[in-house]
Parts: C-alpha cells; sequence; structure tokens
C-alpha cells in the first residue's frame, strides 16, 4: 500500500504546470551546438515539486542533468537525470526544448575526467527512489513551508530512507567528487606547521553529496556559466526592432519579434 501511494504522490508531483513561469526565449540549436560532455544543465522546472524545491533552495533552479553525450560525438546531445518518479535515467535534452536554462561548465576538467564524470553518472542508471517513504514525498506537498532560511536546505535531506536520489544534484555532485573535482567545498583556515599566528593552510573538505542543490553549481567559482546564444555568436546590430507600435518607447527598447535577421538569438526579449 505505500508503495502504491507513493507511486501516485510522485506522479502527481512530477505533473507539470505550464504557466508556471515565463520563458525567456533562447535558441534550442545554439544550445545543442553549446551543450559538451560533462557539462551541467540547470532547469526552472514547471512540476509541483519544483516550487518546492525553488523556495528550499532560494534559487531559480529547481532540477539539474548531466550531459552524457554531444554533438561532437555524432547524434543528439543525451543527459542524466534523477527524478521523483523514474529515478536515474536517460533524457534526450529535447525534453527541455522551451524551458528556461543555464549550462555550468567545469572550468578545469580534461576531456578524459569529462568522459569519467559522464561515466559514473551512466553507471547509476536505473537507481530509484524509495516510493514507500511516504514522510519524505509529502513535504513536497507544501510548496512554501514556513521554516526558517538556515533551515530549509537540511528540510532536502530529511527522512528515514534514501530522499536524496529525489535531488538531481546529489548524484552529479557525486560525479564530480568522483574526480576530486570541487562544487562548493568547505574551507578552514588551519595555522601552518611552525608558523606565526598570521601564516594559515587552507584545508580543503568534501562537503557531503545530499547537501549540495542545484544553484549550488551557478554559485560554484569553479563552473564556468555558458550562454549559448553568446558562444554560437551575436551581433547586436543584426536586430531589426519595431518602429511602427506607438505604445514602444522612443528608444525601441522591449519585446519584439527579431525576425530571422536576428541570427542565432531568435526572439529578443528587451
Amino acid at each position: 500500500m505505500s508503495g502504491w501511494l507513493g507511486r501516485a504522490l510522485s506522479r502527481y508531483l512530477e505533473g507539470e504546470r505550464p504557466a508556471a513561469q515565463p520563458y525567456v526565449s533562447q535558441d534550442f540549436e545554439a544550445l545543442c551546438r553549446t551543450l559538451r560532455v560533462g557539462d551541467v544543465l540547470l532547469v526552472e522546472g514547471r512540476a509541483r515539486v519544483s516550487t518546492a524545491i525553488k523556495y528550499l533552495t532560494q534559487s531559480t533552479w529547481s532540477h539539474a542533468a548531466i550531459c552524457v553525450r554531444d554533438r561532437r560525438g555524432g547524434g543528439e546531445c543525451e543527459l542524466v537525470e534523477v527524478t521523483l518518479a523514474e529515478g536515474c535515467h536517460r533524457v534526450p535534452l529535447s525534453k527541455y526544448r522551451g524551458y528556461n536554462t543555464r549550462i555550468c561548465r567545469a572550468a578545469a576538467l580534461g576531456d578524459d575526467e569529462r568522459a569519467a564524470v559522464a561515466a559514473f553518472a551512466e553507471s547509476r542508471i536505473g537507481l530509484t527512489y524509495d516510493t514507500r517513504n511516504i514522510i519524505d514525498l509529502a513535504r513536497y506537498l507544501l510548496p512554501t513551508p514556513p521554516v526558517p532560511v538556515r533551515w530549509r536546505r537540511q528540510m532536502l535531506a530529511f527522512g528515514s530512507g534514501d530522499p536524496t536520489r529525489a535531488i538531481c544534484s546529489s548524484l552529479i555532485a557525486q560525479a564530480f567528487q568522483s574526480v576530486r573535482y570541487p562544487i562548493l567545498p568547505t574551507i578552514r583556515m588551519l595555522r601552518a606547521s611552525g608558523g606565526t599566528r598570521h601564516q594559515r593552510q587552507e584545508i580543503w573538505h568534501i562537503r557531503h553529496h545530499s547537501l549540495f542543490v542545484p544553484r549550488d553549481f551557478d554559485l560554484s567559482p569553479y563552473f564556468a556559466v555558458i550562454k549559448p546564444t553568446l558562444e554560437v555568436g551575436f551581433d547586436h546590430r543584426r536586430i531589426q526592432w519595431a518602429q511602427s507600435d506607438p505604445q514602444a518607447p522612443a528608444d525601441g527598447i522591449g519585446a519584439v519579434d527579431a525576425g530571422p535577421e536576428a541570427g542565432a538569438s531568435g526572439k529578443i526579449m528587451g
């Protein structure tokens, strides 16, 4: 009975609300051309559970997936992600066409290390979330629980089972930790051996993977934010601004259809 209720609750929480947030116009083809193996794709989700995650993490981003196949390998881009209903599985990048997304790229990884990170994620395909932990799932039914900010992140790791599998960023954090790449490590300053009190030594500690959330990859100083429209080449001089709308500002700033001459950016939102 618990398993049945858990699966039903998972399907409900993963249900999408298309009008959940406005879509910022992006060029999906540019996203496909820019994404590389090992990149983290952050997503502003539309599922019911996304509202709770965005509130608890105080972030725009409610979901994260990792690229395991890019255009350079031939074929279409593929991601590995973790969801409540399906656990860890592979999806095409086209699943997130029309979503607000952000690419976060580990700045110092070599190709072999990128492949190792992707392989780690792929090796976890098939892991499932224990839907019998009804309490773990029920916490997402209240999108904005009245708890202090300092406790919100801990709520994502609450439960008696293995709730961290419901948070996609936990798997991705483990993948990068497997090649000892930092995300947001805990750094403590210690007095250097034989040194004065002004001399300190940085000791880096690996934070437990269950404590990572999607926005940590955005905040990390070791991940670069990649914007596909700029990567494929953007020239503002090619934009055809609308001039016929009497309600438009004199300087032409506003939401317009840039037309085919706008290059890779498509519709430009002013």
